[in-house]
């Protein structure tokens, strides 16, 4: 009794929160429902015995015979409006509580399946909402291929799982229920068969620890899967030219083969429970009538309503427990999708309430210091980049350049003091208004599997309007004539991370996007490192062609791509670092001006 109070709250209660969390208190009204249909039910089966008895040789009697037992008070509940107990009145009564019964069936479905659509929609739309607010930081050290399968094919076990965890609460309903009516026919036999079926689910015990077992290993197994699966699609080329994509996919089949081992576990726990289902509750059924036969000396006859009820309650137990295997089956998404969404809510970025429409005066940097762990990249950095001036960064892998520009489009979060926007703490600011403020491009150009229009406005509504600021962006970002010279022009789809395109083309397409939303800061991360050279000399045109009509944050390790930039800040390791023009680093600074030497810019 112990175990059972102690397993109950964390196995049933502690479920029904989860999904309340989510549904409210539609999930208790399909619960009222599933009781509704069973009393229907049941109030129909009582009248099979009387509909005997009319049929029956001159047994006129009252209609409340001792077969009822305490359930005479439905035939007591028709004699008193008015309705005559015969052959055809039973039949007609017992038709309308069927028909009844099968409107509520119908009804109680149909609210389930919506309440279905309405849980995974909740779960994938909080989930979203979490994940966007989610801390850049946290995200950076966050499994990838757990994000995945969490968001597809997690939420779909999640409702598979909503589906077993209903239908087996919704199965003990029916059940509760026939066994309190079982009771008011006969009490002593309903004792005798309750007692049986509770010692039936010591049969499922094993079942439902190994089940719940594999639920999780399907999890943790289909997480790694994910992730093995977007880095071979983000890899193609490289694991296609290097004949390596053998290797990787053993790697893959073996977590396939791992995945289909854990849910054939979980599907021969199944077998089990439905084979043993029917044995089960005929051993009931047979150990009970003979032990009030036998034992009590009870006549079989007193033994029918209740027999009936009993049936249809050991029934529904059965299907209990299947239903609970098959919910054991999916809990492992559950636990997951708890642990996920206490980690998002967990770090949730902290936003300040002061919005910015437009950079004003600048950002200001005051003895800014940012590390991981015990390995400090910043150090009492002291830097000031005014409105629609070009700020150069360079420097040794690993000083903190990419660690810097993720500060300042506040990504990475930094003490209150240390970085200011037009004069306002970034601390202060509502950040995401002020991102809205600032283009981004990397060396790996982002772009989307779509058409170039779609890739530069970010999927906006095409209109004449937004065609003309297209072409305008493609043209700033010295891009509109090769999209001019392809067959499709603007509606051209570009493929899979932009394959169709060649790298430089993709990297001014990523610029034009940015271009188009009308920004006031404009952040290239090593744009050009990854171009040949006549590509890069088109980006460094758009660089010195955009200078001085935005802002403008350009890390570089090619030296030439920022000699003209207003200021060039020379990041070394330990946090040390240098600030002035490329000249005046020339000649105050001997490791950038070997730097120079190195890359022969004269």
């Amino acid at each position: 009794m112990k175990r059972i109070k102690r397993l109950l709250p964390k196995q049933l209660f502690g479920y029904f929160r989860f999904f309340y969390k989510y549904l409210g208190n539609a999930a208790i009204i399909s619960l009222v429902a599933a009781m509704f249909v069973a009393i229907l039910d049941g109030i129909g089966l009582t009248m099979f015995l009387p509909l005997l008895q009319a049929a029956g040789p001159a047994e006129s009697g009252s209609a409340a015979t001792p077969e009822l037992g305490e359930m005479d008070f439905v035939l007591e509940g028709i004699q008193a409006v008015g309705i005559p107990l015969n052959i055809t009145s039973i039949l007609a009564v017992m038709l309308v509580f069927f028909c009844l019964k099968g409107i509520a069936k119908f009804c109680a479905d149909y609210y389930t399946v919506i309440l279905r659509q309405r849980f995974a929609n909740k779960i994938r739309l909080n989930n979203m909402v979490l994940l966007a607010g989610y801390d850049y930081r946290a995200f950076s050290t966050s499994d990838s291929g757990r994000i995945q399968n969490t968001f597809s094919g997690e939420v779909e076990r999640l409702n598979s799982s909503h589906r077993y965890y209903f239908l087996m609460l919704q199965n003990g309903i029916m059940t509760l229920v026939y066994i309190s009516l079982a009771y008011l026919a006969n009490p002593r036999f309903a004792i005798i068969v309750a007692v049986g079926g509770v010692v039936s689910n010591l049969a499922f015990k094993r079942i439902y620890a190994v089940t719940k077992d594999a639920s999780r290993g399907v999890t943790q197994k289909t997480h790694s899967f994910q992730g093995y699966l977007i880095e071979s699609v983000s890899s193609f080329k490289f694991l296609k030219a290097t004949n390596l994509m053998e290797p990787f996919k053993r790697k893959v089949d073996a977590i396939i083969k791992a995945v289909e081992n854990e849910q054939r576990r979980v599907g021969t726990m199944n077998s089990i429970a439905v084979a043993i289902r029917e044995p089960i509750i005929i051993l009931i059924v047979v150990v009970a009538i003979l032990l009030q036969v036998k034992v009590f000396g009870g006549a079989l006859s007193a033994l029918i309503l209740s027999l009936l009820f009993f049936y249809r309650g050991l029934i529904y137990l059965i299907s209990v427990q299947n239903y609970y295997n098959s919910f054991l089956g999916t809990s492992g998404s559950i636990e997951n999708m708890e642990a996920f969404v206490a980690d998002l809510e967990a770090h949730q970025e902290m936003n300040g309430e002061i919005k910015i429409d437009r950079l004003k005066s600048g950002l200001l940097a005051k003895n800014l210091t940012y590390g991981y762990d015990d390995h400090t990249l910043l150090k009492d950095l002291k830097l000031r980049v005014d409105k629609n001036r070009t700020l150069g960064i360079v420097g040794e892998s690993g000083t903190g350049k990419t660690t810097l520009v993720n500060i300042l489009c506040g990504l990475l979060k930094v003490k209150p003091g240390m970085l200011f926007i037009d004069d306002v703490d970034i601390t202060q600011l509502d950040v995401n208004a002020y991102r809205k403020r600032i283009g981004y491009v990397t060396q790996e150009a982002h772009v989307f599997s779509d058409s170039i229009f779609n890739n530069v406005t970010f999927w906006e509504g095409r209109t004449p309007q937004t065609e003309a600021r297209a072409w305008k962006a493609l043209k700033l970002a010295h891009a509109d004539g090769f999209v001019r010279d392809l067959p499709g022009q603007l509606d051209t789809v570009i493929g899979i991370n932009g394959v169709n395109l060649s790298g430089g083309q993709r990297q001014r397409i990523s610029i034009a996007r940015e271009l188009y939303r009308d920004i006031d800061i404009l952040v290239m991360d090593e744009a050009t490192s990854a171009l040949d050279s006549q590509s890069e000399n088109l980006i460094q045109e758009n660089i010195e062609s955009l200078s001085g009509t935005y802002t403008m944050i350009v890390i570089a390790h090619r030296l030439s791509t920022i000699r003209n930039a207003d200021q060039i800040l020379y990041l070394k390791p330990g946090g040390q670092y240098e600030i002035g023009t490329f000249t005046s680093l020339c000649n105050t600074s001997s490791t950038f001006k070997n730097m120079v030497a190195l890359q022969s810019v004269g």
